[in-house]
């Protein structure tokens, strides 16, 4: 192992080098870029969790919060597909892991491909396979973090229940809070994804690899921060969220008002 490990250094040549720091400098660095400080709530993680906090408001509301649930399940069924996709995908490259023979005769016949050591395509399938076993385990924790949150929807009690509005906010931020970091593990395991492409054109050439972690860090800001979807959310941003205060007064008032006609005309 130690010898393979040796070859594959001495197989690495500088833009090797470059284009993997970058591509591991990238992904960490946007993860903090897109999710953290004023700039990250601008974003479309920032924006979404207001929306979530604004659902969660409104669940005690419904008459039927099975609604609710069934909101959840069908996120859970999108991250469920995506977990055990990542399955498949990791068990095929340890399957080429035990071909690298013939997989170093294909990516030798790739157009502009360098030449390169056993070990170094080793080192580029094990990149991979870290790529993907992080998406494994993002999606599998955004799963049961859904299913936190369903149990949270289903423990919600109705509005004529809740003790104060103090209780509703309480009950409201936590069920958003669930929400919102299943919602960004699962954002993290889709990125891990996009990067896991970048990765691909390793095989081909480092500067394709060099060239992809830049055009794929470029896509992910533009479709977070500059993207039709994230214009249509900011349109009424932050959103008007619910007052649980304002709503319980108005309630009680219209109660005695119909209580009062009531009995005057009883």
């Amino acid at each position: 192992m130690d010898h393979n490990l040796l070859q594959a250094y001495q197989s690495i040549t500088l833009i090797d080098a470059i284009a993997l720091a970058t591509f591991i400098s990238c992904w960490i660095g946007y993860y903090y870029f897109a999710e953290s400080g004023k700039r990250g709530r601008r974003g479309l993680v920032g924006i979404t969790q207001e929306y979530r906090l604004q659902w969660a408001y409104m669940t005690p509301t419904r008459e039927i919060p099975v609604a609710c649930a069934s909101l959840a399940s069908n996120l859970m069924s999108s991250v469920s597909f995506y977990a055990s996709t990542t399955i498949y995908i990791i068990a095929g490259l340890f399957a080429l892991i035990g071909t690298v023979d013939k997989l170093q005769v294909f990516t030798s016949d790739l157009p502009f491909a360098p030449e390169g050591s056993r070990s170094l395509l080793e080192l580029k399938l094990m990149l991979l396979v870290i790529i993907f076993v992080v998406a494994y385990f993002k999606f599998t924790w955004a799963l049961r973090q859904f299913n936190f949150l369903t149990i949270l929807i289903g423990g919600t009690p109705s509005e004529k229940y809740m003790q104060s509005p103090e209780h509703w906010q309480k009950v409201a931020k936590r069920m958003a809070r669930i929400n919102s970091q299943a919602g960004n593990e699962f954002n993290r395991g889709i990125r891990a994804y996009y990067y896991g492409i970048a990765a691909l054109a390793w095989f081909v050439n480092p500067w394709l690899f060099l060239f992809s972690t830049l055009w794929i860090t470029w896509v992910l800001y533009n479709r977070d921060f500059n993207s039709s979807s994230v214009r249509l959310l900011r349109d009424d941003y932050p959103p008007n969220l619910f007052d649980p205060s304002q709503y319980m007064a108005n309630t009680n008032t219209d109660n005695n008002s119909q209580k009062t006609s009531d009995d005057s005309g009883s």
